[in-house]
Parts: C-alpha cells; structure tokens; sequence
C-alpha cells in the first residue's frame, strides 16, 4: 500500500472522529512564572479542548530530540513532570489528545536546515521521533518549523521539508499517531517557505498562525495584529493588506490546502506599543516602539488576555470597538493594546466555520484569564469560544460573522 492511501484512509478514520478541532497550546515555561501567572498542569481543565499541544521540545543537527529543560519537563531528580502530567490528561473523561510541539520561534532553522536536507538525518529522525512519542504516550507531533528556507534556512528547505513530513507519516501511520504543521499565514511567507499542496497532501491538520501580523518590532505605526480584514491606513501598500485573518486564509485556500485540514490560529494575548504622540490613538497612529512588558510574562511587546483584563479593572484604560477590523483595542497613557475578547472570537470562529475549516487553535492557554480574576469565571475565552465552534445554531450572546449582533456583548 502506497504512502497516498495510507493518508487518504488515516485521514478518512481520523476525521468524523474529531470533529471540529480546538487546539490549545500550553507554554511549559508558564509553570515558572511568578504570582498569579504561574500555571501548573494541574489548572487545565481536560474538557476544554479536543488537543493540547506540549511547547517545545527542540531537535539536533543529528535528527535527535531532546527535552529543552529536564527539571520543568521530566520527572527525574525532582523535576515537575509537566510532559507526564500532561499526557495524564488523557485518562480523564473527555480523553482530549496530547501532542507535542517541536520548534517555535526560538529554535531558528539551522538545525531543520540540516536534518531535512540529508536523507539519512530524516530517515534517523522519523526513527527518533516515532520512540520520543512512544516512550511520552503522545498522541502525535506538530512541527512548528519558524520558518523552512528563512531565519538562516537555505532554498532547498521548502524541498527538504515535504521530503521530512513524507518519512514522519509513513513512519507515524502503524502506530496511529497524528502529524499536524504549525505555519505562518501570510501569502510572502507562506509563498517562500512551504510547498502548500504537497504539505496538505502528508499532515493531519495546517495551524495557520494568523496573529503576530502587526507588531512594534515589524511596525512604525500601531495595528491589531490578528485582525479580520485590512483597515484603509494599510491601502497603501500590498505587504500590509495580507496582514489580516481573511487574506491570510484565502491565501491558503486558493494555494492547495482543504478546509478540512486548515486550522484558524487565535491569539490568548495582545501585541502592545508606546504612543509616539498620546492624543493619536486609533490603528495607523504613530508607534514609538513596544509596550511595556506585563508582570507574568515579562516580555515587552505583548501581553497575556489575564494581564490585560487585570489592567482594565483600574479603570484607566479606554477600550474601543474597532468596526472597520471587527476587533478591539485598548489605550492609557501612551500604553496601546490590540487584543481579542469574546466578541472578536466570536466573529473568527463563525468565519471559521462559515469556511468549513477543521477548527480553531489557541496560543496559549496559560494567557487566558485561568484563575477567573476579571469576573468572567475561569477561562473565559476559551469556554466561550468552545461553546461557539460547537454550536449548531445562534443564540444569545453570540455574535454573528456577518456584522449582526444581539444586544449582549
């Protein structure tokens, strides 16, 4: 039996089973974070997503995988067993499925570059990841490459990279474990980096990465940076049109890839900037670079839906509906904020499903507002956007795609 039936039957058993999919990414690094940030495995709740996604393990020039901090992910020598006590999750009632992630945005290209441009690296490889996830009970790996042929890659990666994703599935298939891509959304990174029919053809489900379109480092002027559509002070130049969720998408879809495999990201964070001039405000103004870093995740630029809520509750801060983007920010001071609350969600997941793709996928989980401090309960935008994907009809409280909405925000 040749590699394409063996995908197109694992695909045809792996779908109606599965549904639509919620994926959720969890940080192990949040299990060290100080306060009322820190996040223990031992706060997911197993029923809020159908996957959730270990981040990170990394690879070796050597088509080895190693762990990427031994006393955060491993139970020896008193460590936190994060990866087991994940894994643990499912035993629960609802079983939702465990993979790992190898990659993120740290780990670079060099040593994808090598592995997957030697035959017999990628053949070790696929021998290497099959034993990592056997001997760990995952359920899969979700290659989150950042990006093939980019970031001190070479041309033939978008070659090497399908060639890798063939011997991982042949290897995966007898053992019934899934495969799935993490991948940049927008058309000039997605153009040079992926060979879009062939990776649709090998892996389970794309998560396309539509957020992080707009930050201070990419940007001189404040933007959302997971909108839905483009704004008019983005008109003036093409780069900046594809910087939204709708062109994004289209993109792929247009370029190869089924519905049935596309997953829509969806950011638990805001990007944030320092107002060069704090009387302009709206999207378009202009950016004197990255907003100040929150208390939990301690990274300027960006802050977790949990720091921000906290921050609203002063009552200092000016959150505004942006209609033209369908998606809110924030402002106090010379401190600016674009992030997703119910109501944005609610509008992507209905395009989402409008479209028929696969599901939703979170980054991350430990960035919602899990202990329920912002008066919502806990978890308030992951329960809210599980009750929308899985709803077959609409009801109070949820906003429809096309711009109608009921009274309730």
């Amino acid at each position: 039996m040749n590699l394409s039936v063996i995908i197109c039957i694992m695909t045809t058993l792996l779908g109606p089973v599965l549904g639509k999919v919620m994926m959720c990414y969890f940080g192990s690094w949040a299990t060290n974070r100080p306060g009322k940030g820190n996040f223990q495995v031992s706060d997911i709740e197993p029923n809020l997503c159908t996957h959730y996604i270990y981040a990170f393990v990394g690879l070796t020039a050597n088509g080895d995988i190693i762990v990427l901090d031994k006393k955060n992910d491993l139970p020896d020598h008193g460590g936190k067993n994060n990866i087991g006590k994940l894994v643990a999750l499912k035993k629960t009632k609802t079983a939702p499925k465990i993979l790992v992630s190898m990659g993120g945005w740290n780990a670079a290209s060099t040593n994808f570059t090598r592995v997957v441009n030697h035959a017999n690296l990628r053949t070790a490889f696929a021998k290497n990841a099959v034993a990592f996830l056997k001997k760990h009970h995952f359920d899969g790996l979700e290659m989150d490459w950042e990006y093939p042929c980019q970031r001190g890659g070479v041309k033939a990666d978008k070659k090497g990279f399908i060639a890798l994703l063939k011997e991982l599935k042949a290897a995966f298939v007898k053992h019934k474990l899934l495969l799935t891509a993490t991948v940049g959304a927008t058309k000039d990174l997605a153009t040079a980096s992926y060979d879009i029919p062939e990776l649709a053809k090998v892996v389970d489900y794309i998560n396309v990465m539509t957020y992080d379109l707009t930050t201070a480092s990419s940007s001189k002027v404040v933007g959302h940076h997971a909108p839905m559509v483009a704004a008019k002070y983005q008109a003036h130049n093409a780069t900046l049109l594809q910087n939204n969720i709708e062109a994004s998408i289209d993109f792929w879809l247009k370029s190869g890839a089924p519905a049935s495999k596309l997953v829509l990201g969806l950011p638990l964070y805001g990007r944030t900037f320092t107002l060069a001039v704090t009387s302009k405000t709206t999207p378009g103004s202009p950016s004197a670079g990255p907003g100040h870093a929150g208390p939990y995740t301690r990274e300027a630029g960006s802050l977790g839906y949990n720091e921000f809520c906290e921050k609203e509750l002063s009552g200092n801060w000016t959150t505004v509906w942006y209609k033209e983007q369908k998606v809110p920010y924030a402002y106090s001071g010379n401190q600016w904020i674009g992030f997703d609350n119910k109501k944005s969600l609610a509008i992507k997941i209905k395009y989402a499903k409008k479209l028929g793709l696969a599901g939703i996928m979170f980054w991350s989980i430990e960035t919602d507002d899990f202990r329920g401090i912002c008066g919502c309960g806990r978890y308030p935008l992951l329960k809210a956007s599980r009750a929308i994907l899985h709803s077959k009809k609409t009801s109070r409280g949820v906003i429809l795609y096309d711009g109608q909405e009921d009274a309730q925000d």
